[in-house]
């Protein structure tokens, strides 16, 4: 099948040409089981060095001694790492937690890694090569992106227009993952907070009722060769998908989740080894996959998962789709290809894409509730979804139940709109928790998802990064609780009553969510870039550029 998928993409090949492979890197340490071996000074059959070898390699590093020092009693272990490498880690005295981590080539005496911290029990915060999204971290493919993505925006009339701000901020997050990719966390997450700001304070800005419309917007490429390119480069997303793209946990968890369903079996609970927790997503998620497992079927292993592939593929031509109409509804065809453009050019939801992960459903199911913004239970219905397939949209169901409501006349109109939405709302959320609650209670649910999620630590936020510090433990219960009462203020108070002043109040509590969350990834960015596109755009009279065939009129003469 995946080579049937590889042959329908042959007329993309041109667009292959600026993804041409180096060879396709995988992080092989992280991915190979350990297997302990006792303390000797024989080599192993087939090895050259023994495992007292090792031990003393590692137990010679200056980082290694520093860590032993830090924490008296530390004892390590030897273990072999695949057929070429060894691993020997440390542990503490108190609760056998691995605090220490060294890979050494069996061959050469090499020490090629050693870990200490969070990146002991984080493999993904070492930055092995292409764990997250293969070649498109490639500069030769990123920063051509980058440059494609801001070109058609820019107005050099207007150098210093608030428009250019914004795409250099949402490309800013760029710098972040650079660090990321080399395994700089310490670097890495403070820096993705700036962005995060600035832009829920734009978001929240273009939330005002009253206020002067943004100035025209005029494209520097016009709309025709932008629509060559929405179709350009959905055909390179889609070729370097199939061509080079690996499945991150996420993807798989679909899979199994989507499996599980099929087979009548309990979908919260009893999960593979290699992907233990998958199960902390809502059942919209798993029952996403449905389709796809069904088609391309799965064979029990991280294998290929064709079925991952099929699934981010679709998700990433539904959120195209529904933003191209999105943009014709508010402002017409001009507006719909910018904002097509917008979301095949940016670098980050490649990346998603690229990983195979489920985050571009959010887009999917937020966008549909802003293309049927004027209908109570479509909006309803995708807020369900959108809510129970990564359960933290479920903070934007007031804002959403509201919407429109102040234009309509007081008593019966309002009621009748408020309660079409939560009956939507209802229904849609008990069809879609029916397969988990078939074998599941609530409480196991909620345990296996938000409960898990509230009490995971992570590296990838401030929140963990920097747990330590008592202040901070006080102040992100603020923002979480702030990130609360700005969704219930927004669904309240008087905001912008059309499409765009949605987008703009969903975009910021989605970004105050993320500012407040302990496990924070790039992966969410598609969550919030589209609503906060929409905004930007949308807010403004788009004046397309004129067509070069057409003759420029020579300028009047003052009178």
């Amino acid at each position: 099948m995946r080579r049937r998928i590889l042959l329908a993409c042959i007329a993309l090949a041109p667009a292959l040409a600026l993804a041409a492979p180096a060879g396709a890197t995988t992080a092989g340490s992280a991915s190979e089981s350990p297997v302990p071996v006792p303390a000797s000074s024989v080599p192993q059959p087939g090895r050259h060095l023994s495992s007292d070898d090792v031990l003393a390699i590692a137990q010679a590093l200056p980082r290694m001694r520093r860590l032993e020092r830090e924490h008296p009693g530390t004892y390590d272990g030897a273990y072999l790492k695949g057929p070429l490498r060894w691993q020997v880690s440390f542990f503490s005295k108190r609760g056998a937690k691995e605090i220490g981590q060294v890979i050494i080539a069996d061959e050469t005496g090499r020490v090629l890694e050693q870990w200490t911290g969070f990146q002991v029990a984080w493999s993904m915060a070492r930055g092995y090569p292409g764990a997250f999204g293969r070649h498109v971290n490639a500069l030769y493919i990123w920063l051509p992106l980058c440059l494609l993505f801001a070109l058609p925006f820019v107005n050099p009339r207007r150098p210093f227009s608030m428009l250019h701000l914004d795409l250099l901020v949402l490309l800013s997050f760029s710098i972040s993952l650079a660090f990321f990719n080399h395994g700089e966390i310490y670097q890495s997450v403070p820096l993705t907070y700036p962005p995060l700001i600035y832009l829920f304070g734009r978001m929240l800005w273009l939330t005002r009722r009253r206020g002067r419309p943004g100035p025209p917007l005029k494209l520097l490429v016009p709309v025709p060769w932008l629509a060559l390119g929405v179709m350009f480069l959905l055909g390179f997303r889609i070729a370097l998908n199939v061509i080079d793209s690996n499945v991150i946990d996420v993807g798989y968890a679909g899979v199994i989740g989507a499996q599980k369903i099929v087979e009548d079996r309990p979908l919260y609970g009893g999960w593979p080894s290699d992907n233990e927790h998958g199960d902390t997503y809502g059942p919209v998620t798993y029952e996403s996959y449905v389709p796809f497992e069904q088609v391309f079927g799965w064979s029990g292993t991280w294998d290929d998962l064709p079925a991952a592939h099929a699934a981010a593929i679709v998700f990433d031509l539904l959120a195209l789709g529904l933003i191209f109409l999105l943009g014709m509804r508010i402002r017409g065809p001009t507006l719909g290809v910018a904002l097509a453009y917008a979301w095949v050019s940016y670098p980050f939801t490649l990346f998603a894409l690229e990983s195979n992960s489920n985050d571009t459903l959010v887009a999917v199911c937020l966008l549909g509730a802003l293309l049927f913004a004027t209908s109570a239970p479509l909006r309803g219905a995708f807020a369900a979804l959108a809510g129970f397939a990564k359960l933290a949209p479920l903070a934007l169901a007031p804002v959403l139940a509201t919407h429109g409501l102040r234009e309509l006349p007081p008593g019966r109109a309002r009621a009748r709109s408020l309660g079409l939405f939560a009956l939507t709302f209802a229904l849609v959320s008990a069809l879609a928790l029916i397969p988990a609650l078939d074998h599941d209670s609530l409480a196991r649910i909620f345990n296996r998802t938000i409960v898990y999620q509230a009490n995971r630590g992570s590296p990838f936020s401030v929140w963990g990064l920097y747990g330590s510090h008592p202040l901070l433990h006080g102040l992100q219960t603020a923002v979480q609780v702030g990130a609360v009462l700005l969704a219930l203020a927004l669904a309240l108070v008087p905001r912008r009553p059309d499409v765009v002043g949605l987008a703009a109040a969903c975009g910021a509590i989605l970004l105050a969510l993320q500012l407040g969350v302990e496990h924070w990834f790039y992966l969410y960015i598609p969550w919030f870039f589209p609503l906060v596109m929409v905004a930007l755009l949308g807010a403004r009279a788009l004046a397309p550029a004129p067509s070069p065939a057409a003759p420029s009129e020579p300028p009047a003469r003052e009178r």
